[in-house]
């Protein structure tokens, strides 16, 4: 049988990800023997081992490894499915049936494009509501794939853009965010190598797989702090000068990539509204 069950990946993608019938029935909220009758199911029905099982614990076969990525992708499918016809049907909004799109962006970057874009999009005959969804670094394309958001402003070369649908709009340098009493600070330029091994300023990091000595930094507002107290150095487009403090100070990296800025949606998606913000967005 070809047809997979939302039920049953959402099973196997917990077991695949958890590495433990135990911790996944948990995660699940269901009892393990179930769980495992499930799996084992799954198995014969597709023709295939997924997992390993051993005294020493679970691993993923070849196949389980191509499972759990098709399933993921599968579950934020069905997901997306749910929530997009839901705003498309007023179920999310504010009591209305107005349709309403949802705009992912990074939070404090492109701050005067997103207010252009925003004017320009209301000024437009019969425009939707825009949820405008700050979101952490590199979380719109997630957004996008799951139905969190229909649309993002996406930056490369810091976004991946694979498998959406995409329209430049800008492109700009780069700056490093330095506490304004760094002596760096008094700089009119710098390079990447100048700030790539400060000593007591390492550079701020977005993940914990990041490598480097320098703070893992959670949100925006712990990133400027940190700055703020001598903490940390960071990079960023020029356009974020808009969120500095007082006690920071941006200098550009002369021989940083340029930041290009994208409006991304879904390949697939079919909604006017989306069609009608991207026109917006082209004529800015």
């Amino acid at each position: 049988m070809d047809t997979l069950e939302t039920r049953e990946l959402r099973y196997f993608v917990a077991v695949a990800e958890e590495l433990h019938f135990g911790r996944a029935a948990v995660r699940l909220g269901i009892a393990q023997p179930p769980l495992s009758r499930a799996i084992q199911q799954l198995e014969r029905r597709l023709g295939v081992r997924l997992l390993e099982r051993d005294r020493r614990g679970v691993a993923l076969t070849a196949a389980g490894e191509m499972l759990l990525h098709e399933g993921r992708a599968a579950l934020d499918a069905t997901a997306a499915a749910a929530r997009r016809t839901r705003r498309a049907g007023g179920a999310e909004g504010h009591g209305g049936s107005r349709h309403r799109l949802v705009l992912a962006v990074k939070a404090a970057a492109s701050h005067e494009l997103l207010h252009d874009l925003l004017d320009a999009y209301a000024a437009e005959p019969g425009a939707a509501e825009v949820e405008v969804l700050p979101s952490g670094t590199c979380e719109q394309g997630e957004m996008l794939r799951d139905g969190r958001a229909d649309v993002a402003l996406m930056h490369a070369p810091f976004n991946s853009l694979a498998g959406f649908d995409t329209e430049e709009l800008t492109r700009e340098g780069q700056i490093a965010i330095l506490p304004a009493a760094h002596p760096l600070a008094a700089r009119t330029a710098l390079t990447l190598a100048d700030i790539a091994d400060v000593p007591g300023l390492p550079l701020a990091r977005w993940s914990s797989d990041a490598p480097g000595p320098g703070p893992e930094i959670h949100d925006q507002t712990q990133l400027a702090q940190l700055i703020a107290l001598g903490r940390t150095v960071a990079v960023f487009p020029d356009s974020a000068r808009a969120w500095l403090w007082a006690e920071h100070t941006a200098v550009p990296l002369t021989d940083a990539p340029p930041v290009v800025t994208h409006l991304a949606w879904p390949a697939h998606s079919r909604s006017l509204a989306l069609a009608r913000l991207v026109r917006t967005a082209t004529r800015l």
